[in-house]
């Protein structure tokens, strides 16, 4: 015992030594720095970061100025307001993960919303892999898994969070992006974007109706119809939960469920699992647990909601995603693993899928737009409640809280405030013209109930991953390779009808496009048929990115890419070869297609966006920063994600670990 508690000692004493030292580039006295050092518990000084996704700072600096954002003009007056350099791409994924690491993606591996598999050229998740078990007894029916199987967090690099363990210091991370599955840490974690739904979907919601109605069952979310009868005033259906482990071919698990509908009152009864409960036309049901068994000694705990759209004439019945359970996950959500079900003992079930807002359900018209904000609304109030309770609980060390509204809603609402728009609608705009303006004033309030519930020991950190623009056309990245000569079908092929690259003939084949923002060269050595020798990669290379940075829209005469990016010359780090050979930055206004992320070839290689989905931020980083605002100075004229993870650290007095890129900003 007494050579641990030497050890420990002589520990603690380098850590003093650490935070009191000039090299780590202290701003702070260090008696303001470090008031005690008492463990995990007493830290002198105190960093909450709010990460709101998606604030612009275009539309912050106009709000200031039209008086709608008091505690963001207070808090910038109080020390730093400037744009925040994005990632390359500035998908959220990415630039969470730049954020997280203190890295480009070269030192962090996520470079997409989506990657692809050399080995077959197919779209994969960047963010999570999910491995079954090993081995299986077959028992009748059943195979019995006798390993567990494993979901891995594909993210390389260790979190911020994980160095501040190093230094005893506590850190609360709730929701950030791109930490699905957690990583090992002893800090108090909560996953975010990334985290699937309990069918492992990025969302998928269920629609029941009596009227014909087609939705998209999209790669990685959407939603699925039922058609159903009503017969006798009733409606019998089944909600389809998790694949079966258990069971040879892994079939679909289903809870049945009932509806009464009353033959006089636009209201109905809804039964399932010993549960009744009563909706009005137009009611939502709260958060309903349901399980979902795999063999009688095994079930899975899922909760969702239920919103009865229309009664009569036609039946129309929207079920959410089934969200994992907090009280009993079968997933992991959380960090230390109690932490999930602590907060589901304050609060009750709650949004636990990554994107919690339904925007397939809005694209598909099953929820408009009054009922969509509806259910974003109760994101929000969750979101804030749960923002108080942490507050209260902040003594020491990081605090970071996330919120998803900005970004999600303007994905769907942008529309409404740009007249040029392929999907604007003069009444619709009347209606919800404000949705954004009126957002970035519910983030205000977020900021005011922080301002309130800290002292001046706090530093207050406001920071988004992204800005936003509109997303008025698409560019059709695959169709554009097979017309200019980089990409080849087999003979007899209708291009408009492929997908997933199936008619692909790759022996003749240099380029292709998965992903958002990622074109690959299909190499040689590297791709299952690859062909492009490494001797002809540079030259292929520039030869690309000068031809997709002259593209213009033939409507406008704009350019359509304003930057295309050789990854080679623009990141760093181990996993640089992981990376797509190009990354494509569009201008504003433009972005890649619907379609041709996942091996499709549409008719035109320039074409309209007429979807609700049209606000976006796929474009070159430089057009849409982040936001960056603190209650102390920064050092840095245009700081970076990376360069507030290296401040944060400062802060506490850490010196920067030799693999992060990011500059300290504070």
């Amino acid at each position: 015992m007494s050579g641990r508690r030497s050890e420990e000692a002589l520990r603690r004493r380098e850590f003093l030594q650490l935070i009191l030292g000039t090299s780590a580039g202290l701003l702070l006295s260090p008696t303001e720095a470090f008031l005690k050092t008492a463990g995990r518990r007493e830290t002198g000084l105190k960093v909450l970061v709010l990460g709101m996704d998606g604030l612009d700072t275009i539309l912050v600096n106009r709000f200031i100025e039209a008086g709608l954002l008091p505690h963001f003009k207070k808090l910038a007056a109080s020390g730093t307001f400037l744009p925040l350099g994005s990632s390359i791409p500035p998908q959220s994924p990415v630039a969470w993960a730049n954020f997280i690491t203190g890295t480009n993606p070269g030192g962090h591996a996520i470079f997409d919303f989506v990657h692809r598999d050399p080995r077959t050229y197919l779209p994969v998740f960047s963010a999570s892999e999910s491995l079954p078990p090993r081995h299986n007894l077959k028992l009748g029916k059943y195979h019995i898994p006798l390993s567990g199987g494993e979901i891995r967090n594909l993210r390389r690099g260790r979190a911020f969070w994980q160095i501040l363990e190093d230094y005893d210091i506590p850190a609360t991370i709730f929701k950030i992006p791109s930490n699905y599955p957690p990583v090992e840490t002893r800090q108090k974690t909560f996953s975010g974007m990334g985290t699937p739904d309990l069918k492992g979907y990025y969302g998928l919601f269920n629609y029941y109706t009596n009227e014909y109605k087609t939705v998209t069952e999209e790669y990685g979310g959407g939603g699925r119809v039922h058609y159903v009868y009503v017969i006798g005033n009733r409606v019998e259906a089944k909600i389809p939960g998790p694949n079966n482990p258990f069971v040879k071919g892994n079939p679909e698990t289903f809870v049945d469920f009932r509806v009464f509908i009353d033959p006089v009152h636009q209201v109905a009864k809804i039964s399932l699992q010993g549960q009744e409960f009563i909706l009005r036309e137009k009611e939502w049901s709260g958060w309903k647990r349901i399980r979902f068994e795999f063999i009688p000694t095994q079930t899975v705990s899922g909760i969702c909601q239920f919103y009865l759209k229309e009664v009569r004439p036609k039946f129309k019945l929207y079920v959410s995603p089934i969200n994992i359970d907090p009280a009993d996950p079968a997933l992991p959500l959380s960090t230390p693993e109690s932490y999930s079900r602590e907060l589901a003992k304050k609060f009750g079930p709650f949004f636990t899928k990554g994107l919690p807002a339904d925007t397939a359900a809005l694209e598909n018209d099953v929820l408009d737009e009054k009922e969509f904000l509806y259910q974003d609304e109760l994101v929000y109030q969750e979101s804030m409640a749960m923002l108080e309770d942490e507050l209260k609980n902040f003594r020491s060390g990081l605090l970071f809280f996330y919120f998803s509204n900005a970004d999600q809603r303007q994905h769907m609402f942008f529309r409404l405030i740009d007249r040029d728009h392929p999907a604007y609608n003069e009444k619709l705009a009347s209606e919800f013209g404000q949705v954004i303006e009126k957002t970035y004033q519910q983030m205000d309030r977020a900021l005011q109930l922080a301002m309130e519930k800290t002292d001046s020991r706090t530093v207050i950190i406001v920071m988004s991953d992204h800005g936003f623009c509109p997303f008025r056309k698409g560019f059709n990245l695959n169709t554009w390779l097979l017309r200019n000569g980089y990409h080849v079908l087999r003979p007899g092929t209708k291009p408009e009808e492929v997908t997933l690259f199936q008619t692909t003939d790759w022996s003749r084949s240099r380029a292709y496009g998965v992903g958002l923002n990622a074109l690959y060269l299909n190499l040689k050595g590297r791709e299952a048929g690859g062909i492009v020798r490494p001797e002809e990669k540079q030259s292929l290379l520039r030869e690309l990115a000068r031809k997709l940075e002259q593209i213009t829209d033939p409507e406008t005469g704009e350019r359509v890419i304003l930057k295309a990016y050789i990854t080679e010359e623009v990141y760093s780090g181990p996993y640089v070869t992981e990376a797509p050979d190009i990354i494509l930055g569009f201008n504003r206004n433009y972005r890649i297609s619907w379609n041709s992320p996942l091996g499709n070839f549409p008719r035109e290689i320039i074409e309209n966006n007429p979807q609700k989905w049209s606000g976006d931020h796929m474009t070159a980083p430089g057009l849409i920063p982040g936001v960056l605002l603190a209650n102390r100075p920064s050092r840095l004229e245009q700081p970076a994600l990376e360069d507030v993870t290296a401040g944060i650290l400062s802060l506490f007095g850490i010196k920067i670990p030799s693999g992060m890129t990011g500059r300290p900003v504070f």
